[in-house]
């Protein structure tokens, strides 16, 4: 195999000398590849029940509040597709009989070129999607203040650890003692939490929850 350019596109790899036939292992890894394409659910979450993006920022001339992305729904459509079309090479593959035959070509066909046009038209409408997206900041603010105390209780336990306290205790107060969206002030009122009260602010910056998120989508 060599590097070989195309016009158009740059393949690493590629198989000078085939014959009739090339390891069938090349469409399920050529096919597994497309099919990963999965990242439409996540924005119907984020505009549906969390309306933390959107696509059309109107909504529906008669009900504001309706959110319908119909775009995202399509390619959550054509992506289930696209993982369906997984099964062709996964069966050719299985009855290779020492590559030896023509089983595959028929299927090959249709298999690999609906993979990557139904690709295609995934990719192109999630662009569309991204292209137009709307962020509304103080939805995510508000979320993650509310949700923030939660996420902040392994931090807040092993601050308790490293100034003596027991994980196994600082565990069952936290759990035991959360309620709704007051966490943290039960554990301000909590006298075993006095040892950390200071670090509090520090453990709730919600900058140490994102990891490399920042660097990912730049």
């Amino acid at each position: 195999m060599k590097s070989i350019m195309h016009p158009c596109v740059i393949f690493l790899r590629a198989y000078l000398v085939t014959g009739q036939t090339y390891s069938r292992k090349v469409d399920i890894d050529s096919l597994s590849s497309l099919a990963r394409m999965q990242m439409h659910d996540d924005v119907r979450m984020q505009i549906v029940p969390q309306k933390e993006v959107d696509t059309s920022p109107a909504g529906s001339s008669a009900m504001p509040y309706k959110r319908n992305p119909m775009r995202a729904e399509r390619c959550c459509s054509l992506a289930r597709h696209l993982v369906a079309l997984m099964a062709d090479p996964l069966q050719t593959a299985s009855v290779q009989w020492l590559e030896r035959t023509l089983d595959d070509s028929a299927n090959r066909r249709i298999s690999l070129p609906e993979s990557f046009l139904t690709a295609d038209i995934v990719l192109s409408t999630l662009q569309n999607i991204t292209e137009g997206l709307v962020v509304y900041p103080k939805v995510i603010e508000r979320h993650i203040r509310h949700e923030l105390p939660f996420m902040a209780t392994e931090n807040i336990i092993m601050a308790m650890v490293k100034a003596g306290g027991n994980r196994q205790e600082a565990a069952a107060v936290v759990k035991q003692e959360g309620g709704d969206n007051d966490l943290l002030a039960r554990v301000q009122r909590d006298p075993y939490f006095i040892p950390i009260l200071g670090q509090l602010d520090a453990l709730l910056d919600p900058k140490t929850f994102i990891g490399r998120a920042p660097q990912q989508v730049c």
